[in-house]
C-alpha cells in the first residue's frame, strides 16, 4: 500500500481527499513537526530532499510530490474525476489546477515563514501576501460554475482543494462573506458521505 506523508490540515489534506475521492487505498503517516529539526524532519528528508508535504511513496517505492502532480497521476487511472476531454471545462480544469499551485501556494510559502525571506519587518511580508491571496480568491469566485461543484454537476479532483483552503487564512468567516459560491462548494464537498472520515481526520468539519 502506498504511504502519504503529511500533517493533518496541511496541504497533504488535499491529496488525502483526492485519494479518498477516487477510492485509492493509502496509509497516512503523520510527520507533524517536520518544519523544525527533529526525527519527523529527518524521516521526511529521506524521502523528499525538499522536505515538503504531501510526499507520496508509491507501491513500487517511487516518490511523488506536489499536489497538482498527484492529481494528474490519479487522473491517469481515474479519468472521470476531471471534466470530459475536449470540453471547455477541461481546459479550465487544467488552468485552475496550475493557477492554484503557481499563484495561491506561494502566498503561504512566503507569508507563513516570512523570517526566512526578509530580516526587516517580516510581519509586513505576511500582511502583503495575505492581501494578495484575498485578491486571488475573489478572482477564483468569478470562475466557478453555477452548479453544485466547481464545474457543475460533476465532482472533480479540484473540488478537494476548497474544504482545506477555506480553513487557512483568511479563514471561514471571510470565505462565507467574500466568496459565497466557493464556500458553498466547500460545504457540499464536506457533506459527501465517502469523505467524512478523511475530513474529520484533518479537522475540516465544524
Amino acid at each position: 500500500m502506498m504511504n502519504l506523508y503529511g500533517v493533518p490540515g496541511w496541504g497533504s489534506a488535499i491529496s488525502e481527499i483526492m485519494l479518498t475521492m477516487v477510492g485509492q487505498p493509502y496509509q497516512f503517516i503523520d510527520v507533524e513537526g517536520f518544519d523544525a529539526p527533529g526525527p519527523q524532519r529527518d524521516s521526511l528528508l529521506q524521502r523528499n530532499p525538499l522536505c515538503q508535504v504531501p510526499t507520496l511513496e508509491l507501491d513500487d517505492g517511487e516518490i511523488l510530490t506536489e499536489s497538482a502532480a498527484i492529481a494528474l497521476w490519479l487522473l491517469d487511472s481515474y479519468p472521470d474525476f476531471a471534466p470530459p476531454v475536449g470540453s471547455p471545462q477541461r481546459q479550465q480544469f487544467w488552468r485552475l489546477l496550475v493557477w492554484l499551485v503557481a499563484n495561491v501556494y506561494p502566498t503561504f510559502t512566503y507569508g507563513d515563514y516570512p523570517q526566512r525571506w526578509v530580516t526587516d519587518n517580516p510581519q509586513a511580508l505576511t500582511a502583503s501576501t495575505d492581501r494578495h491571496r484575498e485578491t486571488l480568491l475573489r478572482w477564483l469566485e468569478t470562475q466557478l460554475s453555477d452548479g453544485p461543484y466547481t464545474f457543475g454537476e460533476r465532482l472533480t479532483l479540484i473540488d478537494a482543494w476548497w474544504p482545506v483552503i477555506r480553513r487557512w487564512r483568511p479563514r471561514e468567516a471571510w470565505f462565507a462573506a467574500e466568496t459565497p459560491k466557493l464556500n458553498a462548494v466547500a460545504d457540499r464537498v464536506c457533506a459527501r458521505p465517502e469523505l467524512q472520515a478523511v475530513l474529520r481526520a484533518n479537522k475540516l468539519l465544524s
